[in-house]
């Protein structure tokens, strides 16, 4: 039996030997294209070749695809682990045409891999096409059916609707029919009984699809209208997992080798074997899935969050920690042991992972941790909820306050409903969820218009480095509302404006026409290879000739903090170790903000060196040297640091700062030499996520800046303490001192507390066996409430007291009940207290035997009082 690494590397040396070029997955996370979150399908990374935004370095190419889908179009979070053919991140075996080869080498090749390389039986196999659309005024795909007629019966070749045969990738972008084959991988007696043809595409498990060969034509634009592409070109896409289930010959692709060691490994961590029970099947599956998702993710430099692909990520994991949590008994971390045998499989595919093991590691092992005291919390709020509202179903509302508010699963309040022989109102449920969809759709709306197109052949090159002001054309403009406002983007056929990307935020500038009209570009963002001008208006003549001019002020200082930003990666990695590595960066013309993989918090000594060092640097006055079009091994050969996460071409740019310091593959605009920066000084070193730490810090004017506003404190300080020679020493006699006198009125308050709970003694009533203190007080404070509680707690048995107290300006209440009274009776003075707190308009909590409220309403002290009283009568 062949094991899926031989079965994906078959894939790619067939592909080879008809003239493809191997190239790398591109990283799951996606940047610079602001319609994807993550990479969903093997073309993601060759957009711009099939618009014909970018010309293709090669015209043949095959890879193995990380993909994830969660959302969207394509979203299949839920199914997973439920089925046997659902995954969240699943590699996509594909070959690409661009503009070389079309529908009969495609289809060739196709059976010629399946049915003589892997040798899968013809009989087995189906094949779809393209029946055409009317209403689309598409044809029907007479073409791919004459070729598949070459190959195999005409019972086997079936039509196929616009929903399975029109491949497209999203509301816009390139599409075209496609050609898809289907494995019958049923019993000989069930394929006897009934053709495979009657299963295809009908959600049969054993009836899959496979491969899926797109001819890609048109672009589906904006206005959901259709037009032709300037070539035509091939995109295909084999499901890897789904491919070495058939080969291995298992019925679920968890079975396969790709999944069963994960299995396995979880099993020896919970105690339980897979296949012995279908719910804990279920969270085996889950777990297995999830976990390649995840340290995928990270180790391509995505760490899990609250917002955008980050909340993603975090949602995957929680979903397999629940799992394990409710099905597998697992109450502590336990996803974070699985990584060292995934990095090991994903070693010749992936290398990212086996090189950041640890890093990926600690960072889920840390959000394990902190899923699972949300849990906890969780289970105390719903405990909380259950004894206030005995046998009472849990509302919607409470539900989504649980979701939303602590992040405590749906699914997790119902199993523990159910338990309780109550139900979850999932409607109410529902439409708190919907109310805040709508809300963040409202906030986020965005309707992009289509481009029109004024110079078709323009280059639309970046000329940035080199000018800052240059004659340029409007190549395609188009408008974008957003939130109800019109903004307007614009492309260049040559654009001195740096777009937003690698950190660096897009440059800002004018431009204006030959007619004197001045149109102001406050952003330039990149979208995929289209370097776009944000602009405030469009022009009235946009044929005409404009001066495009970049804010060089601005420019300059960003290309400051960019430079430095390079020295002080370069300072980290000779101060902590060689185990630094970037995994963020904001670099704008105010500040830069970094951060670096890192398990603990730096050092005062540590941050000083690394500012000694880059002002060193600095110092030196190091000439800029860019190496613009170089080879990425040669460059990696010559040392250069790259970054993980990012998609290099073959050829790309190196900065270095001397080349024994500092050289890296960067995109960004830099300074012609280090003394430009002028000064550099950190101003923070603080934690992110676990094993990453980040430092911001300013450069230049803005640290001088900095350094004159710390001086001006320090005077106006000093000249509050009456200009002493050592204003440290002042400050630290003066601390001394309130020191002091904070010890003072703590042991008065604390013999005023005696002396209180001295006159509460000698009122204390017994009322049925209870020894009952009920006053309202004057105190200097919450905690000497507290204080009077706990001393009359430790000598006064049977005690029920509640202290109505005014401590500055403000109600509070105090409750204290003996342990023996809350056995006894199943008194809660949590509980009692919120009753309580409503007679001064506020609230409380705490636990069964003491618990505190505060209010707003002083008068409400009398009434608290005589609810009290009332209570214990």
């Amino acid at each position: 039996m062949s094991g899926s690494l031989e079965i994906k590397q078959q894939f790619l040396n067939f592909f080879a030997s008809k003239g493809h070029r191997i190239v790398p997955s591109a990283p799951i996370v996606v940047k610079g294209d602001p319609t994807l979150m993550f990479t969903n399908a093997g073309m993601n990374q060759f957009k711009d070749y099939f618009l014909g935004n970018a010309a293709a370095p090669y015209t043949r190419v095959a890879d193995t695809q990380k993909c994830l889908r969660v959302s969207g179009k394509h979203n299949d979070l839920e199914e997973v682990g439920h089925d046997h053919y659902h995954h969240t991140m699943f590699e996509m075996l594909g070959n690409w045409s661009f503009g070389d080869y079309f529908k009969k080498e495609a289809i060739h090749w196709a059976w010629e891999l399946l049915t003589e390389v892997y040798q899968l039986p013809k009989d087995r196999l189906y094949v779809t096409v393209f029946e055409g659309d009317a209403g689309e005024n598409l044809a029907f795909d007479q073409e791919a059916w004459d070729i598949w007629k070459e190959l195999l019966p005409e019972s086997r070749i079936l039509k196929g609707n616009k929903k399975d045969n029109f491949w497209e990738m999203g509301d816009t972008g390139p599409c075209g029919p496609c050609t898809e084959i289907h494995y019958d991988g049923r019993s000989d007696a069930d394929r006897s009984a009934k053709d495979g043809a009657h299963f295809v595409n009908a959600d049969h498990p054993d009836v899959i699809e496979i491969w899926n060969n797109v001819f890609m034509e048109f672009n589906r634009k904006a206005d959901k209208s259709l037009e032709p592409l300037p070539a035509r070109h091939v995109d295909t896409g084999m499901g890897f997992e789904r491919l070495v289930r058939i080969i291995q010959g298992k019925s679920s692709n968890y079975d396969t080798d790709i999944f069963s060691f994960i299995i396995d490994e979880t099993a020896a961590i919970c105690g339980k074997t897979y296949g012995q029970n279908e719910q804990q099947d279920i969270a085996f599956r889950v777990i297995a899935d999830h976990c390649r998702a995840v340290s995928l993710c990270i180790a391509d430099g995505q760490l899990p969050s609250n917002t955008g692909a980050g909340y993603v990520i975090r949602r995957i994991l929680r979903r397999a920690v629940r799992y394990g949590f409710s099905y597998l008994g697992l109450s502590t971390p336990f996803v974070h042991k699985l990584i060292p045998a995934l990095a090991e499989y994903f070693s010749a595919s992936f290398g990212e992972l086996k090189a950041q093991q640890d890093f990926v590691m600690r960072v889920i092992r840390e959000e394990e941790a902190s899923f699972f005291r949300t849990l906890s919390t969780g289970m105390g709020l719903l405990n909380q909820y259950f004894a206030a509202n005995p046998g009472k179903s849990i509302d919607g509302k409470t539900a989504f306050e649980l979701y939303d508010t602590f992040g405590f699963p749906l699914d997790l309040t119902q199993l523990i409903a159910r338990e309780k022989g109550v139900t979850v109102d999932h409607e109410g449920f529902e439409s708190e969820l919907q109310v805040q969809k709508a809300r963040s759709r409202s906030d986020a709306n965005k309707e992009t218009g289509d481009w029109m197109v004024l110079m078709p052949d323009a280059e639309e090159d970046f000329i940035g480095y080199d000018h800052l002001q240059a004659h340029v054309r409007i190549s395609r403009y188009r408008t974008v509302k957003l939130k109800g406002k019109d903004q307007y983007q614009m492309v260049l056929n040559l654009s001195p404006f740096y777009a937003e990307s690698g950190g660096q935020v897009g440059d800002t500038g004018t431009l204006e026409g030959n007619d004197g009209e001045v149109i102001r570009v406050f952003d330039t963002q990149k979208e995929n290879k289209l370097h776009i001008l944000i602009c405030d208006k469009l022009p009235a003549n946009d044929k005409q000739v404009f001066t495009a001019r970049v804010d060089e002020v601005r420019r300059a200082y960003i290309s400051n903090n960019h430079s430095a930003t390079h020295l002080m990666h370069a300072a980290l990695k000779s101060v902590l170790g060689v185990h630094v590595a970037q995994k963020g960066s904001l670099v704008n013309e105010e500040h830069l903000r970094f951060d670096f993989s890192h398990f603990s918090k730096m050092e005062k000594k540590e941050i000083e060196r690394v500012e000694e060092l880059v002002n060193e640097k600095i110092r030196a006055a190091i000439p800029l040297t860019e190496h613009r079009e170089m080879l990425l091994d040669d460059a990696i050969s010559m040392g250069a640091t790259a970054l993980f996460g990012e998609k290099y071409g073959d050829s790309v740019r190196v900065i270095v700062f001397d080349e024994k310091f500092s050289m890296e593959l960067c995109g960004g605009t830099h300074v012609p030499n280090t003394s430009h920066i002028g000064l550099f000084k950190i101003t923070a070193e603080t934690s992110v996520a676990a094993g990453v730490r980040r430092i911001e810090a300013v450069t230049g004017l803005e640290a001088l800046k900095l350094l004159n506003a710390l001086q001006e404190k320090e005077a106006t300080l000093a000249e509050m303490l009456g200009n002493p020679r050592d204003v440290v020493q002042a400050v630290e006699k003066l601390l001394a001192e309130k020191n002091e006198l904070q010890h003072r009125l703590e042991t008065l308050e604390h013999e005023k507390a005696l002396a209180e709970k001295a006159k509460l003694l000698g009122k204390i009533q017994s009322v049925a066996g209870v020894n009952v203190v009920i006053e309202k007080l004057s105190l200097p404070n919450g905690d000497t409430a507290k204080h009077i509680a706990f001393q009359l707690k430790n000598e006064v048995g049977n005690l029920f007291c509640v202290l109505a107290y005014e401590a500055g300006g403000k109600p509070g209440i105090a409750v204290m009940i003996s342990d023996e009274l809350v056995a006894a009776k199943g008194w809660d003075a949590s509980t009692i207290v919120r009753d309580l707190a409503k007679e001064i308009q506020g609230g409380g909590g705490g636990q069964k035997f003491f618990a505190t409220a505060g209010g707003k309403d002083l008068a409400g002290l009398d009434r608290v009082v005589a609810k009290a009283a009332d209570f214990i009568q």
